[in-house]
């Protein structure tokens, strides 16, 4: 086989392995649409709710592993499936700490995800500090712009320590997605501190109610999952590709 034969045999590859990428995650798009359609901001808080909410998370969940196998189950699956509990906790108000809760494991086992070996990370660059600072400076100000709203709050004594220690994991989160240096995992990653940023606003009532609040948040938290998802599929395909170039 030429060098010809050969970057045509690998762009078909490439091209098959995109297309099935993309059939594996058609559950998810289906669900996301379904949860748009249904979903009206006096839908009541009820299991159906909970369900519809959660299922393109798990969906999430079952293409990145039947795509990676085992392998992510400590990682970004096991962080998708936290992350469904934490949809489900946020329907009913009174499961909001519960749900921050589950959405903190989840941004962990995503940490862990970004320092395993597939995500292998590349030198530190003058962007990449500089990335970092910016984060921190943003996590810092933000729970300081926060703070007195979280003070008014019925059970402050528990959501201003809660609501710190999430905004550290989440940017502790964000800042291992960049250290990857990878596009899908890095974006996915921002995207999801606007979303949680989104909520928290609306949740400790420091703007006025917005009409579309919630949609803003869902799509993009939705679009978070999904690109983290795609990020770590593409770090396994990656990987795998790197052993088979060696073996030849």
């Amino acid at each position: 086989m030429d060098i010809l034969e050969t970057h045509a045999y690998d762009r078909r590859q490439k091209r098959n392995t995109s297309c099935a990428l993309l059939l594996s995650l058609m559950p998810f798009f289906l669900a996301s649409a379904m949860y748009f359609y249904l979903w009206t901001p006096h839908f009541p808080a009820s299991i159906t709710l909970a369900a519809v909410k959660s299922a393109p998370t798990l969906l999430l969940a079952a293409a990145v592993l039947s795509w990676n196998g085992g392998q992510s189950v400590l990682g970004v699956v096991g962080g998708l499936v936290f992350s469904a509990v934490g949809d489900c906790c946020l329907v009913w108000p009174e499961f909001f700490l519960h749900g921050m809760a589950a959405f903190a494991l989840a941004h962990l086992l995503y940490s862990f995800a970004f320092l395993s070996s597939r995500y292998e990370a590349y030198s530190s660059s003058s962007w990449t500090g500089l990335l970092y600072l910016i984060l921190v400076v943003i996590a810092g100000g933000f729970y300081t712009y926060l703070f007195p709203f979280l003070r008014k709050d019925p059970n402050s004594d528990l959501m201003v320590p809660a609501v710190g220690g999430y905004v550290v994991i989440i940017t502790l989160m964000g800042i291992l997605a960049t250290r990857t240096r990878r596009g899908f995992t890095l974006l996915g990653s921002l995207i999801f501190i606007v979303s949680d940023l989104s909520l928290a606003m609306q949740q400790f009532k420091v703007t006025a109610p917005v009409e579309h609040g919630n949609t803003v948040v869902m799509v993009t938290y939705y679009l978070a999952q999904l690109l983290i998802s795609v990020g770590d599929m593409k770090a396994v395909e990656i990987k795998n590709d790197f052993a088979k170039w060696k073996q030849t």
